[in-house]
């Protein structure tokens, strides 16, 4: 097991102390008292909702704490960060490179870098500095990238180096990556992992924020686990484990998804050299060919923008086929929203903010949104509002949905638990295929075991699966069958047995 840095961790760089965060009758933060070292790269765990957003907020000034104080090193040693103000943050070393990438596509590598760094009006004067200045950032930290490429042509791995790059160009002392391999192939993560490495020896301290336990463990030398707000582990890596920690992270213990042995039944959904046409920028799907029988999850693995998603699109009904056939259940079906409900189909779209609901609606709302037309949702065309929220409260009840009630809106809960209203739509009409899009993208251990336990519950009802996701870790737990979708291409599926993770991620990068 990697340590995580090449030398010991030097004196502290950053130090919070009782930081406390509320929102209303919610306490996000409690009291949280974190240290960062010079050369030091700390893994911060917890749950969906453990508090760990709301503390990198207040310390990049987002939020501002009701308690507490947060001190960074300065020429003179520790210093006061004064609350709720972002530049100072930006000013005192503090950089983040987010899940998803805030990226200019239509510009150049050095123009994404320097966006921001200086007054519009200098840039042409200065873009011959600054490109020197990046090349021999790059030279240093090894993050190397064409210059002058615009960014949307790069690859994933080569855009997360470019927002890498911008941050460390701003001169950031402190790094925090929130979820920064969930769109990296294997082998583009062992690289980050190697920079990361590279990067601590030369000083930089690292947040690392994660929820796969196994990077953790191969990339940290420290783990602080927030639960329910507090602090209730900081301690070295060497010794964890996956159980111990997924143990910390949710208060129990976590036994591993995996799928018992079953005969698969007749097809549920067939595409036959299936081709759909994508926006301007995007990529779409090429004469794909797949089976997904029932009682089997078939796994489709790739990175982010190969096609994926028109593919989900499609079995939405928010899309259609430029050519090819699509059959359920051994029928032909109109590719519209309306017709895929009624067929059982049950989806749980890759962005719930965007596709999964409606944040401004309550969460009764949200769960009846795809039974409108039911006797149990309305009568006369109006809604039955009681028949809702007490539908809702049954959904809140089975699916662990923390919320204050029917009534909240859905906009105002955690990332976790607005999957689980997701997850309760799409179970609680006991579908016949399932469409999962990253489905556990984002969540913690515990919710992510919930994820697959409802999947392959529907998988042992009869139900056919269709799992798209990047995280192979996840497809090797509950697949029967993958295929590799890259370019718009979608290889044959075979067994999960027959293949290995380095043999999937060479696949994914379009290199096998």
């Amino acid at each position: 097991m990697s340590s995580g840095h090449a030398a010991p961790p030097g004196d502290v760089c950053l130090r919070a102390r009782g930081l406390t965060k509320r929102f209303g009758p919610v306490t996000a933060c409690d009291g949280v008292d974190l240290e960062l070292r010079r050369g030091e790269i700390l893994a911060l765990l917890g749950e969906n909702g453990a508090g760990k957003t709301s503390l990198m907020a207040m310390l990049f000034g987002h939020y501002v704490p009701d308690a507490g104080s947060i001190e960074v090193s300065g020429a003179g040693g520790l210093a006061p960060l004064p609350p709720g103000r972002p530049a100072v943050a930006l000013a005192a070393g503090i950089g983040m490179v987010h899940q998803h990438f805030a990226l200019a596509g239509n510009l150049s590598v050095l123009e994404n870098i320097v966006l921001g760094t200086r007054p519009l009006w200098s840039l042409s004067q200065r873009m011959r500095a600054a490109a020197a200045a990046v090349t021999a950032l790059m030279a240093q930290t090894g993050l190397s990238v064409p210059l002058h490429a615009r960014v949307g042509t790069l690859s994933v791995g080569e855009q997360q180096r470019v927002e890498l790059l911008r941050v460390l160009h701003r001169g950031t002392r402190i790094l925090v990556l929130d979820e920064p391999t969930a769109v990296l192939t294997p082998q583009e993560a062992l690289g980050l992992f190697a920079t990361l490495r590279r990067l601590a020896a030369g000083g930089l301290s690292v947040v690392f924020i994660s929820h796969k336990l196994h990077e953790v463990l191969d990339v940290a030398g420290r783990v602080v686990v927030l639960r329910a707000g507090r602090v209730v582990a900081d301690q070295a890596v060497a010794g964890a484990d996956r159980a111990s920690l997924s143990a910390l992270m949710v208060g129990r213990s976590i036994a591993p998804s995996k799928r018992t042995p079953q005969v698969p039944g007749a097809p549920m959904l067939v595409l036959d050299r299936v081709s759909v046409a994508a926006p301007a920028g995007q990529v779409g799907v090429q004469e794909a060919s797949l089976v997904v029988h029932a009682g089997e999850v078939v796994g489709v693995a790739g990175v982010a923008g190969n096609g994926q998603g028109r593919m989900a699109a499609l079995l939405a009904g928010t899309a259609a086929p430029s050519s090819g056939r699509m059959t359920l259940h051994g029928a032909a079906v109109r590719a519209t929203p309306g017709a895929m409900v009624a067929a059982g189909v049950a989806r749980i779209p890759e962005d719930r903010h965007r596709e999964g609901v409606v944040p401004g609606m309550t969460v009764a709302e949200n769960l009846a949104l795809e039974t409108l037309g039911s006797p149990g949702v309305q009568r006369w065309g109006l809604l039955r509002f009681g028949r809702m929220r007490a539908r809702a409260r049954a959904a809140i009840m089975a699916f662990d949905v923390r919320c204050p009630g029917p009534d909240a809106r859905v906009g105002l809960l955690s990332g976790g638990n607005m999957q689980k209203v997701v997850l309760a739509r799409a179970f609680g009409q006991s579908p016949r295929l399932v469409v999962a899009s990253q489905p556990t993208r984002g969540l913690d251990v515990g919710a992510a075991s919930e994820v697959h336990r409802l999947l392959l519950d529907a998988r042992a009802r009869g139900a056919g699966v269709l799992l798209i996701s990047e995280d192979l870790d996840e497809i090797f737990s509950i697949a029967d069958r993958v295929a590799v979708m890259a370019g718009g291409r979608l290889s044959d599926a075979g067994p999960v047995e027959a293949v290995t993770p380095e043999r999937l991620g060479l696949m994914m990068a379009g290199a096998a």
